[in-house]
């Protein structure tokens, strides 16, 4: 089966983007052949400034690969590095209705905010189905509020299929589980545009303080308290073993500890857990040729599928 997904460079990584995709993503390229790409180009609706782009898009590859994505399993390459997939979507966009793009979540959700919404944001959906096609994807991981925009792009692929024949590869949304269920610092899900992340590869001691920080109710010491309600106990089984967990959860339920305990614990698992990702991101920073190789070769394999595929849409609706 083909794994296809991309994570846009809008900042650095946190421990919601890890947890709620990446992660699964690397355990995926053990049994499945999987392309995953760094959305710079959907970055664009966002990201203005050309340095910062070009910084987001080169941590994001040492991130992923310090993390674990092994390039001798899995196909990593930078998204616009394709320029086949930017035709295919001027292909697939002739024949895509307003009516389906009005009803997606990211543009509508920002017309009923009465905010500023242009054109890339309203014609997302229509390249990130080219995104899916263009490498005949079986498989595309991503978490519940993405699978609307997965129908999208079957829908697309089903008209384009109807009027020049069978073109495209019908893919299939495979729900990513927790994707959308990592707490951040205040309780709410871990995001960017919310100011409460705990990043990655923050240094360990500015990493320590802001868990430090984290927000807590202000029940008594000695009260149980229920550990699944409770974001700093979701927190710490992300990190834990099994052992650690159930022993968290049983002082939970007895009551009488303080939350800078737990605080403290996080601390320490998520220092333990993250170390070697560190270790592995420091090395590859002082091999940038290693990573440049990583991204040329991916883009090579993954402009080969593309322009297949593109040479059959070019075939099938007249052009050539």
């Amino acid at each position: 089966m083909r794994i296809l997904s991309g994570i846009q460079p809008t900042g650095r990584f946190h421990w919601g983007n890890y947890f709620g995709a990446i992660k699964q993503y690397i355990e995926l390229q053990e049994q499945h052949d999987g392309y995953y790409f760094i959305a710079d180009l959907h970055a664009l609706t966002t990201v203005r400034d050309a340095a910062v782009l070009r910084g987001f898009v080169r941590d994001a590859a040492l991130d992923v690969l310090a993390l674990g994505l092994d390039p001798e399993r899995a196909t990593l390459f930078v998204q616009s590095h394709v320029p086949e997939v930017s035709e295919l979507c001027w292909l697939l966009m002739t024949g895509t209705p307003l009516g389906l793009l009005e009803r997606c979540h990211a543009y509508k959700d920002k017309k009923e905010k009465g905010l500023k919404a242009d054109a890339g944001l309203f014609t997302y959906p229509v390249l990130m189905a080219a995104d899916i096609l263009a490498y005949d994807a079986n498989w595309v991981p991503v978490g519940e509020d993405q699978v609307q925009h997965i129908e999208v792009c079957r829908d697309l692929a089903r008209s384009f299929n109807a009027h020049y024949g069978e073109v495209f590869t019908q893919p299939e949304a495979r729900v990513v589980q927790g994707a959308s269920k990592v707490p951040g610092t205040d309780g709410e899900k871990m995001s960017k545009s919310y100011n409460n992340t705990l990043g990655l590869f923050e240094p360990p001691n500015e990493l320590r303080k802001k868990i430090m920080r984290i927000s807590t109710d202000s029940r008594p010491m000695e009260d149980p308290k229920d550990p699944e309600t409770d974001h700093l106990y979701q927190l710490f089984r992300l990190f834990a073993t099994a052992e650690q967990t159930e022993e968290m959860r049983a002082m939970y339920l007895k009551g009488g500890f303080g939350y800078g305990e737990v605080k403290k614990r996080l601390a320490d698992a998520a220092d333990q857990y993250l170390t070697p990702a560190r270790v592995r991101r420091e090395e590859l920073e002082n091999h940038p040729e290693k990573v440049d190789a990583i991204l040329q070769a991916g883009a090579a394999k993954a402009r080969d599928r593309a322009r297949s595929v593109l040479q059959r849409a070019h075939k099938a609706c007249g052009l050539g």
